[in-house]
């Protein structure tokens, strides 16, 4: 698909949009507010990460259409309301892209305003990921000072509304960045038999406060080895839950084939048909 293809299928949902929250549309897109449509953008975001995990294209396709739709309701929601409308919307990530991107984007140089000279200043230079990331965080916190909106604490701005395992994520690398944090991630699972020993004192004690909180803690720390390993913790939890239902639904298959249902299979019979499913499973798996 051409730029200009990609173009007018936006315009095409823009101008369904407008219809829909026109005097003769639709009374359920004309009740929507901001607030009430939060629930569906996340909603939206999870069946896109879900049709990613599941591998599956067309779901994709659809799921992604989804979410970008979701952006465009937002956006006449709230030019109806007299606020921002989605040109606007667009140009504010365009402009910011451009921004945080200079080694790919250069500042027009004196001598030529409307391109970088090719050996002069603004010369694009190849940076590595780690470099790309390092440099969007310092364009992006210079920008909140030009602007005035720079936290007064370092853990201010993580959104409320990120899943857990991630937003621990992002706590623990935000004061990483001050210099509180765990040197190695062998020292993070010390500190994870530390909580495991916690929360065994929270169960004998049966104060269910006590368990929660040392549960809570406990999740905490996995999130935090998880940062330290390089690895995404909701990532890994949505492919262990994955492995867990493939697995089952073969427990489930086997316990058939030998004529029991999962309500007449005793324990000991259902831990056999799971411990044949692993070993008859492929070891990448």
């Amino acid at each position: 698909m051409s730029h200009a293809e990609a173009g007018a299928a936006f315009v095409t949902l823009v101008e369904i949009m407008a219809r829909l929250r026109g005097p003769d549309g639709c009374a359920w897109d004309r009740a929507q507010t901001l607030r009430s449509l939060s629930r569906y953008v996340l909603e939206e975001a999870a069946e896109v990460v879900d049709a990613i995990e599941r591998d599956d294209p067309e779901g994709l396709r659809e799921e992604v259409g989804d979410l970008l739709f979701e952006g465009v309701f937002l956006s006449q929601v709230s030019a109806d309301q007299g606020g921002f409308d989605v040109a606007a919307a667009l140009r504010t990530v365009s402009d910011k892209l451009v921004r945080r991107h200079p080694h790919v984007f250069p500042a027009p140089t004196p001598a030529n305003p409307s391109r970088p000279d090719e050996d002069g200043p603004g010369t694009p230079v190849p940076l590595s990921p780690e470099q790309v990331k390092a440099q969007w965080d310092v364009i992006k916190q210079r920008e909140k000072a030009e602007a005035g909106r720079m936290p007064r604490h370092v853990l201010d701005g993580i959104p409320l509304a990120e899943p857990a395992l991630s937003r621990a994520r992002a706590l623990c690398a935000r004061v990483a960045t001050v210099g509180f944090d765990w040197p190695t991630a062998e020292s993070v699972l010390e500190k994870l038999d530390e909580e495991t020993r916690e929360v065994r004192a929270a169960m004998a004690s049966g104060d269910r406060n006590a368990i929660e909180d040392e549960i809570g803690d406990m999740l905490f720390v996995i999130a935090n080895l998880a940062r330290k390993l390089d690895v995404d913790a909701e990532t890994a939890l949505r492919r262990a839950n994955l492995k867990f239902i493939r697995r089952f639904a073969a427990v489930e298959t086997r316990l058939q084939a030998a004529g029991l249902s999962l309500t007449d299979a005793t324990l000991a019979q259902m831990e056999q048909a799971w411990q044949a499913t692993k070993r008859d499973e492929p070891s990448s798996r």
